[in-house]
């Protein structure tokens, strides 16, 4: 038996801050092997990563969860209340970098899936794919997990993320899709001069706030049906110039578009550089565009998977959980193409946060949903 509770304990000291594996997938492809699971190590370009699987290869029922272990830095360490690494428990709580994100959720599949095999083996495969690259660039990470997978003939059926989902209570939520997300960055380069002889010079500064009003006025859609609407963000303009008298020659900005399934990445592109183009004919400034996709939407329709995981959360919250594609990306995005796809975790108050943190029972919870929708998957 393994204990979740226990087993995110010895997770969170784990000193796995992206993108150090910090013995987090060495403590899990021991615990797993202990439990008969066959355990491989995909890392890739110096990337952790973790493969295990109960079951016949390439089985036609097969079940997958997917989740990581690498955490975001804890910040100013002294403004914690306990030790970000110290996996203390204190009046019912659990607290640690990665208590929320995600090493208790990675932990209650871990515990879910063990127990399973040992008691009712299933007529089928249980797939676990755990990655030391969430945090970061996540070029590495699931992604070399499913070229893997593709390669050796492994795969799921179906797949549960881990990654929290609930905003408030146990159980509200499930996401069954997300926003795609684009970064656009643009350098506007003009002629440097004197303010008091603004004739002489192209201020690229006015061109970059011309765009930034321009795209931001824009409403790019207003939802779908399983979607909020789209949102573009100016996260910064920078001139990098310390002078009050001059004029620079060159202003950048960066903007983040966060789009539904009304648009692509491709597409966005495309309008970015176009509305670009428009402001440097008006202006007279040359304006250069670069983007990058770190995702597209996607959405898995509601069905039989999200029924299931639907079931297990009523059985043992009570709550009826909203399907949902509110929220960031994920790495389910890179799964999306594998399988169908859904994401249930515990409440993600304290992620990322000082002081995160997670309340012991909810792991518990968790575990047991996790039991719950294996039992019926492979009933």
């Amino acid at each position: 038996m393994i204990d979740p509770v226990q087993l995110t304990a010895e997770l969170v000291r784990c000193r796995s801050v992206t993108p150090a594996e910090g013995g987090a997938l060495l403590l899990l492809e021991r615990v797993l092997s202990d439990a008969g699971f066959a355990c491989t190590r995909i890392d890739r370009n110096g990337t952790p990563n973790l493969f295990a699987r109960w079951g016949t290869r390439g089985h036609a029922r097969s079940f997958g969860f997917n989740g990581h272990t690498d955490v975001v830095p804890v910040g100013d360490t002294a403004a914690w209340s306990a030790d970000p690494f110290g996996g203390e428990i204190r009046d019912g709580i659990l607290w640690g970098r990665g208590a929320t994100d995600m090493k208790s959720g990675v932990a209650a599949f871990v515990a879910a899936a063990a127990k399973l095999v040992s008691e009712a083996p299933p007529d089928g495969a249980v797939v676990l794919t755990i990655t030391g690259d969430e945090e970061g660039d996540a070029t590495d990470g699931t992604t070399a997990l499913l070229d893997w997978m593709a390669a050796e003939g492994e795969a799921m059926s179906v797949c549960l993320v881990g990654e929290p989902t609930c905003p408030e209570r146990m159980g509200e939520m499930i996401k069954i899709g997300r926003r795609g997300s684009i970064t656009a960055r643009f350098t506007a380069r003009g002629v440097q001069g004197h303010v008091a002889y603004p004739d002489r010079a192209r201020n690229p500064v006015a061109a970059i706030v011309a765009l930034a009003a321009r795209l931001e006025a824009r409403q790019l859609d207003k939802g779908s049906a399983h979607f909020d609407p789209s949102n573009l963000v100016v996260t910064a303009i920078d001139t990098g110039n310390p002078a009050s008298n001059v004029i620079p020659a060159a202003c950048r900005a960066t903007v983040n578009i966060r789009f539904n399934d009304l648009h692509s990445g491709a597409g966005l592109s495309e309008w970015l550089r176009q509305e670009a183009g428009r402001v440097a004919t008006e202006t007279g400034v040359g304006m250069e565009v670069t983007t990058s996709v770190s995702g597209e939407a996607f959405l898995t329709p509601p069905g039989p998977l999200s029924d299931l995981v639907a079931r297990a959360v009523a059985a043992e919250t009570g709550l009826r959980p909203v399907l949902s594609t509110s929220g960031g990306t994920s790495d389910a995005r890179f799964i999306r193409a594998h399988c169908p796809v859904v994401e249930f975790g515990l409440v993600g108050q304290t992620m990322h946060q000082i002081d995160e943190r997670v309340a012991v029972a909810q792991i518990g919870q968790l575990a047991a949903i996790y039991r719950r929708i294996l039992e019926e998957y492979f009933a």
